[in-house]
């Protein structure tokens, strides 16, 4: 921390570094930019006109020889009117475009950010927490949204008001602009040095703010387990200590931004308290008419306004900055399982063999999972993976579906190196049904339909019918239009396994994997889902990782797994002649537990 706090040159230099990269990566902010800018200079030039207005009423209208002159006040009260008018309008236009532009580009910024972190393999989303990946892609882009909206709009009309107003003040006295400016010149030395504490400072506040929002996800969604193992209080205090973290960080930032507003106010006492006695010494001297010290005066406000909030736009700024650092951060990331898209290559027609070819895989920082696996399955032929928990079998699936890609060595369909081949085309011909049976907050039809949406309700209620659960579809509330909440949590573990099932046999592949995907169904439905997926499965390669040894039994073949390695391989019936052999071993304790 103390060195995002520490603040040098470099945390200046990163902060333009990300404020160029953010802005190269949203061109469509400088869609229209120079019409902005100048509706914004009308918008400040006419800021002025009130001071200006202010002087020749008071000059040319009022302090006249014979009394005021109504003739002039009026024409100047006209005047500054329509200015005011043309300025206002002027406002609302550079407003609505920056409010337009900046929701297009953000929108796309958050389209992108998303995307992105859809397309990190599984080892770099399971590295961050995934209500920290949640945040990059709402809070820290709102944070930037809400700067570009409020702040932004705040910087350049300031930056342009202090311009013009030194500009004015300079033409009505150079002595009196040399004392405002000597009385802010410390103030803006102390800001800068501020900016480079706010840097860090928010850096720290978005971080925890991502912490936060783990914390809270993992408590909704964990709730059951909370509950069930009675640890309510220990993850009330988890969530106290992030809410404490990010309370803490935040008000540690707002305390220097709190700083930088009181360095504003005593500047601008000093500033307008110096106008005032150099001005009547002027006026006394008769170089600086009354006119033009009140005009002056409200000429030092309009100088003072930007410099005030200058704190508070620094503020928004920061935050926005450590929000874009954060996203461009995750669109930094190379997705080390990358699509290889117009250069990639199409699986052939027809069902797909596997060939395993020295496949080694290893969890970053891990030992090995898999040791240097050779294995080819030939296709149409049914293969279950079995062994021991931790032995691998789950790497495996996640390796011939290309969640991950090996360490070292290759896996091929059909002689094609998945690493060449297209998404699009190995998405739509490999499908895989995990164990977790994972569905979307919808309803079961919809579920089913997400493999194929043209399909009708009449072919969905056929599908169920051909996989042997059309009483367990009549069973429900609705039906094919039972909702099944989020995460499928309406539904017990193995009914989602069932709409699962269901969603991976609509979408028909040529290479089914299934993850233990029938782990949790009740031994009858097991039974009557076994015989429908000996039906399901002819005609196409399918590897089963197999948690319950019946699986192994309906397979055509079996590979076992230990401690990364393949140390058996052959039908059931063949395995088991060796009752002391790794399979024998785990088909007994497999007995031993159903009975």
């Amino acid at each position: 921390m103390s060195a995002n706090v520490g603040g040098g040159d470099e945390r200046v230099e990163g902060t333009w570094q990300t404020l160029r990269r953010g802005l190269a990566l949203s061109p469509e902010l400088r869609t229209g930019l120079a019409g902005t800018i100048a509706l914004a200079l009308v918008y400040m030039v006419g800021r002025v006109a009130v001071p200006v207005a202010v002087q020749r009423g008071i000059d040319q209208g009022i302090a006249v020889p014979g009394g005021p002159d109504l003739g002039v006040i009026v024409t100047v009260v006209t005047a500054t009117t329509a200015v005011l008018v043309v300025t206002t309008a002027c406002g609302y236009l550079m407003m609505r475009r920056l409010f337009t532009v900046s929701e297009t580009a953000l929108a796309n910024v958050r389209t992108r950010a998303f995307r992105h972190v859809h397309d990190l393999s599984m080892l770099h989303q399971q590295s961050e927490r995934r209500g920290s990946l949640v945040s990059r892609v709402t809070s820290d882009v709102d944070q930037i949204t809400h700067f570009l909206q409020w702040g932004g709009v705040i910087l350049l009309v300031n930056l342009g008001q202090l311009a013009v107003t030194t500009a004015v003040m300079l033409a009505y006295s150079w002595q009196l602009t040399l004392v405002v400016l000597v009385a802010f010149t410390p103030a803006v030395l102390m800001i800068r040095l501020l900016q480079r504490r706010l840097a860090g400072a928010y850096g720290v506040v978005r971080q925890r703010m991502g912490t936060l929002l783990g914390t809270i996800a993992e408590s909704v969604v964990g709730a059951p387990v909370i509950r069930a193992y009675g640890v309510s209080g220990r993850t009330a205090r988890r969530l106290d200590e992030a809410i404490d973290g990010q309370r803490v960080a935040q008000q540690r930032a707002i305390r220097i931004s709190i700083m930088g507003s009181s360095v504003g106010e005593l500047a601008a006492g000093v500033a307008l308290a110096g106008v005032v006695v150099v001005g009547v010494s002027l006026g006394v001297d008769r170089t600086l008419s009354v006119g033009q010290l009140t005009a002056f005066l409200f000429l030092v406000t309009l100088f003072i306004q930007p410099v005030q909030i200058a704190t508070e736009v620094l503020n928004e700024a920061q935050n926005a900055i450590a929000g874009w650092r954060r996203v461009l951060d995750v669109l930094d990331i190379a997705p080390d399982v990358a699509d290889p898209g117009e250069q990639g290559r199409e699986l052939p027609a027809g069902p797909l063999d596997i060939r395993f070819a020295g496949v080694t895989f290893a969890y970053p920082g891990g030992p090995p999972v898999l040791h240097g696996v050779t294995l080819d399955i030939a296709a149409k032929s049914r293969v279950a993976v079995v062994g021991e928990t931790g032995s691998g079998k789950t790497t495996f699936a996640k390796l011939l579906t290309r969640l991950m890609d090996p360490t070292q060595g290759r896996v091929l369909l059909s002689g094609v190196p998945l690493d060449e081949v297209r998404f699009d085309s190995l998405r739509s011909r490999v499908v895989m049904v995990p164990q977790d049976g994972f569905l979307f907050d919808a309803t079961v039809g919809e579920n089913v339909r997400f493999a194929r949406p043209e399909l009708t309700d009449a072919q969905l209620t056929a599908a169920f019918t051909e996989l042997g659960l059309a009483d367990w579809l009549d069973g429900l509330p609705a039906g094919l239009a039972t909702a099944v909440g989020e995460r499928g949590e309406a539904l017990s573990v193995g009914e989602r396994q069932l709409v699962a099932l269901a969603r991976a046999y609509v979408a028909d592949p040529d290479l089914l994997v299934l993850d233990e995907a029938t782990s949790a169904v009740d031994p009858a439905t097991e039974v009557r889902l076994q015989r429908t997926l000996d039906a399901v499965t002819r005609g196409r390669t399918t590897l089963a990782i197999a948690h319950r040894l019946s699986t192994a039994q309906a397979a055509d073949e079996v590979v076992v797994v230990d401690r990364g390695r393949i140390v058996q391989r052959g039908p059931h019936e063949e395995l088991l002649r060796d009752p002391d052999s790794v399979y024998g071993l785990l088909y007994a304790s497999w007995l031993e537990q159903t009975r």
